[in-house]
């Protein structure tokens, strides 16, 4: 009778202790990126928001900013105001164009630089 060997599968403790690591260091990061991430997507959409207003198209630069910078306040962004803008006009639309860098710090001696930019180019078609 020969004796089964059973093949042995699983995580040893120090491989669990290992991933359980990289899972937190990747938790602590995403909690400290996710809200500049939401930040970015709102200024999106107060810019989409301006441009499309009916009230924008007769606007002048100066009023189109204030309009952001009310809209934004509303929201709580503080990244990006209504000076830090480009406001062109492709046809008959108006476009709002911003860019900026966020630095996110993740530990005391460690941060993340982020470029953001975003458009409005298109989003006024419906």
């Amino acid at each position: 009778m020969k004796a089964s060997r059973k093949r042995q599968r699983g995580l040893a403790l120090s491989g669990l202790i290992l991933l359980g690591i990289v899972v937190v260091l990747v938790a602590i990061a995403g909690i400290r990126i996710l809200p500049s991430i939401i930040e970015y997507y709102t200024i999106v959409e107060d810019a989409t928001a301006v441009a499309r207003d009916p009230a924008t198209k007769t606007a002048t630069v100066a009023d189109i900013r204030k309009a952001f910078d009310r809209h934004a306040e509303i929201d709580d962004v503080s990244s990006i105001r209504g000076r830090d803008l480009d406001v062109s006009k492709e046809g008959n639309e108006i476009v709002l164009s911003f860019s900026y860098t966020k630095k996110i710090p993740l530990t005391a001696r460690v941060s993340l630089l982020i470029d953001f930019e975003g458009s409005t180019a298109g989003s006024a078609k419906q």
